[in-house]
């Protein structure tokens, strides 16, 4: 009996060890920082200040635009643009995200696209400047570009 006793408290004591070694692990990384700031010129359909919101899990990101200086000329049903924000990473090749994700907005209003989903690898450094944003609204392809990097810099992964 004392031998089985003996096992039983072993047990317990690893078992208690790896819960305690789970409940200090790291939490996955996430992006930071997770709003940017840019200046986006669209041509006619106007510029100006943008802000750019990401979110990580994993590999899967997203990004969000939304500016008060860039208006929709006519009134848009929800997910009705089709949106692909390319962004420039300055540890290789420009990351994509793409989608039909936008809020239901009345003519004059405030343009936002997203959740935009992309695909990000950890040490990814993304910057609006040098990308762009191309958004499809009835037939018509409006890109926008930056002339001056994000504020307070990219968004890490």
């Amino acid at each position: 009996m004392p031998m089985k006793r003996i096992a039983t408290g072993a047990a317990l004591a690893a078992g208690a060890l790896a819960a305690t070694a789970l409940a200090f692990a790291p939490t996955a990384a996430a992006v930071t920082p997770t709003t940017a700031t840019v200046t986006a010129s669209c041509g006619i359909f106007g510029g100006g200040t943008a802000t750019l919101t990401a979110t990580q899990s994993g590999t899967s990101a997203t990004l969000t635009l939304t500016s008060s200086a860039i208006t929709t000329p006519l009134a848009l049903s929800a997910n009705s643009i089709a949106s692909t924000l390319t962004m420039a990473n300055s540890a290789g090749s420009n990351v994509v995200f793409s989608g039909t994700v936008n809020p239901a907005m009345s003519a004059g209003s405030a343009v936002t696209v997203g959740p935009l989903p992309g695909t990000v690898a950890s040490g990814d450094s993304l910057d609006f400047y040098g990308g762009s944003l191309k958004m499809v609204i009835f037939g018509i392809t409006v890109t926008c570009t930056s002339s001056a990097a994000q504020s307070p810099g990219p968004f890490v992964f």
